[in-house]
């Protein structure tokens, strides 16, 4: 196996409590991502998801450990070359995070106008093949307020591309969201990652999303790394309760495809039998 594109060694970060003291939010945490996966962070509500994917761009500066992406150590860098890195890693957030002001044309181009060396022409062309990418090429001129939620978000992941990063770091970006327009999102992420290649590491507590979407997942319990598996491995031993109920999701959709094949089977067979009997008439 190729070296992994991101790897965390042993970080740790903790934040002071008002009445004092400190709260461990991620304790001497060990992960690697491979280049092209798309991985799951799941836990309960205070676990650390959130924080660890804050940690992988340095939003959050490790108290202890290294993250290396590319084989280049972000915890090393100095400000200037933090952010040209940054530029590798683009970050969607559970409430959009758009500029009201600006229409989805301008705020896609944000992060372009932020680092020179893009003519306009070249950004309006990168900005019109983002928004595209994301099906939302007629809405270039709209602003947020005129926007649903799923196309606020698409937005958002269409700004998060446009430097052309080779990750996308996703914090929780359906949990605004109803059913159905979380599943158009998720098929936008999964197409961006088989089209593009861009690495996915998306926090969620929903185990409906890590099915439909992950390949891999790593639950996180107060701060620590609980487990790592691949999600299509229904046979496989969990170690975790949450482990434990995507297992059980699994099993289940491979029952429910089961039965959904032999309906098809029994059908083909019954309207073989009329035509048979139909021609015998």
């Amino acid at each position: 196996m190729s070296d992994p594109l991101i790897r965390l060694d042993g970080v740790s970060k903790s934040f002071a409590l008002p009445g004092g003291g400190r709260f461990d939010a991620v304790s001497e945490l060990s992960l690697s991502v491979q280049a092209g996966e798309i991985l799951g962070l799941i836990g309960k509500s205070g676990a650390g998801k959130s924080t660890l994917l804050r940690l992988i761009n340095l939003l959050e500066r490790p108290d202890a450990g290294r993250v290396q992406v590319g084989g280049r150590d972000l915890t090393a860098m100095n400000p200037a070359e933090l952010r040209r890195e940054r530029q590798r890693l683009g970050m969607i957030f559970q409430q959009f995070n758009l500029l009201q002001n600006a229409t989805a044309a301008e705020n896609v181009a944000f992060p372009l106008r932020l680092h020179a060396g893009r003519s306009r022409r070249e950004i309006a062309e990168r900005v019109e093949e983002c928004l595209s990418l994301v099906g939302l090429a007629d809405k270039a001129d709209h602003h947020p307020a005129q926007l649903s939620g799923g196309q606020k978000q698409r937005v958002a992941i269409a700004r998060a591309l446009a430097p052309q990063p080779d990750v996308l770091l996703c914090d929780e970006p359906t949990s605004a969201l109803d059913a159905e327009t979380t599943r158009e999102l998720l098929a936008t992420l999964a197409g961006i990652n088989a089209r593009l290649g861009v690495t996915i590491v998306i926090v969620t507590h929903e185990l409906e999303v890590v099915q439909t979407l992950c390949r891999r997942a790593a639950v996180i319990a107060q701060g620590r790394l609980v487990e790592t598996f691949d999600v299509a491995d229904a046979s496989r031993h969990a170690r975790s309760p949450l482990g434990l109920e995507l297992v059980r999701l699994q099993q289940q959709a491979a029952r429910l495809a089961a039965l959904e094949a032999s309906a098809r089977e029994t059908s083909q067979v019954i309207a073989s039998i009329g035509r048979r009997e139909v021609r015998h008439a």
